[in-house]
């Protein structure tokens, strides 16, 4: 399966155009999240990528890192768990935020990862988990078990997948 994934384009008309062009060479595109800008220009963001809506698969949307920085105004970490608890069986995980100790250092503010995500990935062992959130590490990839892990950013970015 080739995969095309990207996150975070915060209302980048151009790499949208982009990620559209690329689309047709793709068995699947996975968006991770941040399309807009605080929800502003969501709807002309979407506009934009909507020849390539594919399927809906399960993901995990906001943000969940340890130093109480969350997209969402009141949220609680327990309202994660059940969430995360879903994912048993996934091949593949979406989640904005990246896991703790990967693809997860900001300069200014060091490990923005989450353990509860990381935690998911050590039970569940999916063969692929893709994220953003974490700007600073766009494009970094390594292995948590036998997961393969991948910080994406606002580009085109290709990943082979056996299912």
């Amino acid at each position: 399966m080739k995969i095309l994934a990207f996150s975070d384009v915060h209302c980048g008309f151009a790499a949208c155009n982009a990620i559209v062009a690329a689309a047709a060479e793709a068995d699947l595109v996975i968006g991770a999240g941040d399309f807009a800008q605080r929800r502003e220009g969501l709807a002309e963001t979407m506009a934009i990528l909507e020849p390539i809506a594919d399927k809906a698969i399960y993901g995990f949307g906001g943000a969940i890192p340890e130093l109480n920085i969350t997209a969402f105004e009141s949220f609680d970490i327990t309202e994660a768990e059940p969430l995360l608890v879903a994912a048993e069986g996934a091949d593949i995980i979406i989640c904005h935020s990246p896991p703790k100790g990967l693809a997860d250092v900001m300069a200014s503010c060091g490990s923005m990862g989450s353990v509860e995500i990381r935690d998911t990935i050590v039970r569940v062992q999916p063969r692929l988990m893709v994220c953003g959130h974490v700007h600073d590490c766009w494009g970094e990839r390594g292995q948590i078990g036998q997961t393969e892990v991948a910080n994406l950013g606002p580009r085109v970015n290709w990943i082979k997948l056996e299912l």
